[in-house]
């Protein structure tokens, strides 16, 4: 009740000082008065008593409610916060020179999606599955940008997607990328599940330095982490052991693989070489992603400048009626008077002589 009365407020408040006006109509009556000699001599009318009443509260009700009407009422906007099934996803995507080739390997020509085409167009899908997901994307290339920070405005997530259609350039620095991804995750309760997508087809070496920076944050935050590898047809695998030397440079998605393992959070990679193995792995991170998120529910102001006049209404209402209703007394007493001629007394008897 006192949380209603706080969202209450007016845009005139100085006008609410007209409010004990309403109080009038305890104090003098718009009805016609007729003098009686003796009322309290009737019996008790209870009907009419009750009718008193109802037309003094119409009259309250009508000052109060065109006084409250001038003052311009409304209640406030307020945050609900509530509980859906979601995530908060921060979508990582490669923009480096080999995303604009096919799955093959080659530049597409005719109706040939790049992976960098299949990727957007099947993340679009995604994003707005769920109602309550959050969703921030990066890209990254040589240096990472911040496209959308982390929001539940799907229209603007899935637009952001879709403007990363230009060509990357050919060197990938996956650390800084890493890295702001894992930025956009904002406050959120211990029960919000955190998940980090990054979309690539390859890798590039961390440097220590990195890993140990990157370490920390991931063992901070502990989101979901999923790699959608983008795997080119007839390359190696990331579980593949190169069969000369073991290095990063010479295996690098293999031991960024093997760094992701080391991070002790839950941890699954998905190796596509088609649009299908793409679809069918973003569809198992939508299965998998599916714990309750606290969101936010904005309600606007409400006016209640109509709702007022409408009392107002009510009131004048009821007092037309009871205007319309009363009788002049003075009236009915003429118009019920004597006014025919007195009947002519019976004549007397006569008497008869005996």
């Amino acid at each position: 009740m006192n949380d209603a009365l706080a969202r209450f407020c007016v845009d005139h408040p100085g006008l609410l000082w007209l409010l004990p006006l309403a109080l009038l109509p305890l104090l003098v009556s718009a009805q016609r008065s007729t003098p009686v000699a003796a009322i309290a001599a009737g019996p008790a009318d209870g009907l009419s008593r009750a009718i008193g009443r109802v037309v003094r509260a119409g009259g309250i009700l009508s000052f109060a409610g065109l006084i409250l009407a001038l003052s311009g009422p409304y209640r406030q906007g307020e945050t609900i916060i509530r509980t859906g099934i979601g995530a908060q996803v921060s979508i990582l995507i490669d923009r480096s020179g080999s995303m604009n080739e096919t799955f093959a390997g080659r530049q597409p020509s005719g109706a040939e999606e790049s992976k960098a085409a299949a990727s957007r167009r099947l993340l679009a899908a995604f994003v707005g599955s769920r109602a309550h997901d959050q969703f921030a994307v990066t890209a990254f290339s040589t240096a990472p940008m911040l496209v959308v920070p982390m929001t539940d405005r799907h229209d603007a997530v899935r637009a952001a997607i879709a403007a990363i259609d230009r060509p990357g350039l050919d060197y990938t620095n996956i650390a800084r990328g890493l890295a702001m991804g894992l930025s956009q995750f904002g406050p959120a309760s211990p029960a919000t599940s955190r998940a980090l997508l990054l979309v690539s087809d390859g890798a590039a070496v961390i440097d220590p330095r990195a890993q140990d920076a990157l370490r920390a944050a991931f063992t901070r935050l502990r989101p979901n982490l999923y790699w959608l590898f983008l795997r080119t047809k007839g390359s190696p695998s990331i579980s593949d052991r190169p069969a000369g030397e073991d290095t990063p440079q010479a295996a690098p998605e293999r031991h960024l693989d093997l760094f992701f393992r080391s991070l002790r959070i839950p941890y699954r990679a998905f190796e596509a070489e088609g649009a299908e193995a793409v679809a069918e792995a973003i569809a198992q991170i939508e299965r998998l992603e599916r714990d309750p998120i606290p969101y936010t529910e904005q309600r606007p102001r409400r006016d209640l400048t109509g709702l007022a006049y409408g009392l107002s209404l009510i009131g004048l209402l009821i007092l037309v009626a009871a205007k319309l209703g009363e009788a002049d007394l003075r009236r009915v007493r003429a118009a019920s008077g004597p006014t025919a001629k007195p009947r002519a007394s019976a004549p007397e008897p006569t008497r008869l002589a005996a």
